[in-house]
């Protein structure tokens, strides 16, 4: 997402990342959670499901920001995201996801 100015706490903000998970079968392809993607991670698999329809396909999983548009627009409950865990080294809280 480009920007017209950076905020000016645009360092301590923290992203978190996130893992899209499908249920093709369920799906019913209406395209709801392409269209309003706002990092575009997702488009129309080749594929079929047992419905005869193209589910989602996440073509870019490392721009996901959980940020559960895909869960809240999809009809059919179909689709969701989970938080993607964060990498702790020992002696380290945790590692921050930064802008």
């Amino acid at each position: 997402m480009a920007f017209w100015r950076v905020p000016l706490d645009a360092d301590t903000i923290q992203v978190t990342l996130g893992i899209v998970h499908i249920l093709e079968d369920r799906c019913k392809g209406c395209g709801y959670c392409i269209e309003y993607c706002p990092k575009q991670a997702l488009e129309f698999s080749t594929n079929f499901n047992q419905k005869g329809y193209h589910p989602p396909a996440v073509v870019k999983p490392e721009e996901c920001v959980n940020c559960h548009y895909c869960e809240i627009i999809c009809p059919e409950f179909a689709i969701f995201s989970v938080e993607y865990p964060r990498i702790t080294e020992p002696g380290q809280t945790e590692t921050k996801h930064v802008i």
